[in-house]
């Protein structure tokens, strides 16, 4: 089955924070790209299956760095958490560039995703 994955994912681990409404939960981010995130579910999981909408928080290592996104539940699975990223800040958007560009490599690869958060027919398409 060939990959539809349009953006690369990269290996990242650090503590997180889900927010819907006054809830919140700790999780563990486990991977991510520009377009999304994969986090462990948390153990007392209890959130409302009628509202996809979260608020995702993570701090960069050993850093102030904060990245702060809004972000829907795309799948629900036993262990863990597929989140879309559906907006996020600059400053979290140029962090999140900047970690995925060291991770990843490959600058052409990079400009490539680059150029499909901001095409709308791209969008259409995922």
């Amino acid at each position: 089955m060939p990959e539809r994955r349009k953006f690369s994912r990269v290996m990242y681990r650090a503590p997180a924070i889900l927010k819907q409404d006054e809830q919140a939960w700790h999780a563990q981010v486990l991977d991510l790209s520009l377009k999304g995130v994969l986090l462990s579910r948390p153990e007392n999981w209890q959130a409302d299956p009628q509202h996809t909408a979260f608020s995702l928080v993570f701090y960069l290592h050993d850093s102030d760095v904060e990245l702060d996104m809004d972000c829907i539940l795309v799948n629900n699975c036993e262990n863990y958490l597929h989140l879309y990223i559906d907006h996020i800040d600059i400053d979290s958007a140029s962090h999140l560039k900047r970690l995925v560009e060291l991770n990843v490599g490959n600058d052409e690869l990079l400009h490539r995703e680059l150029a499909q958060l901001t095409d709308p027919m791209a969008e259409s398409e995922s």
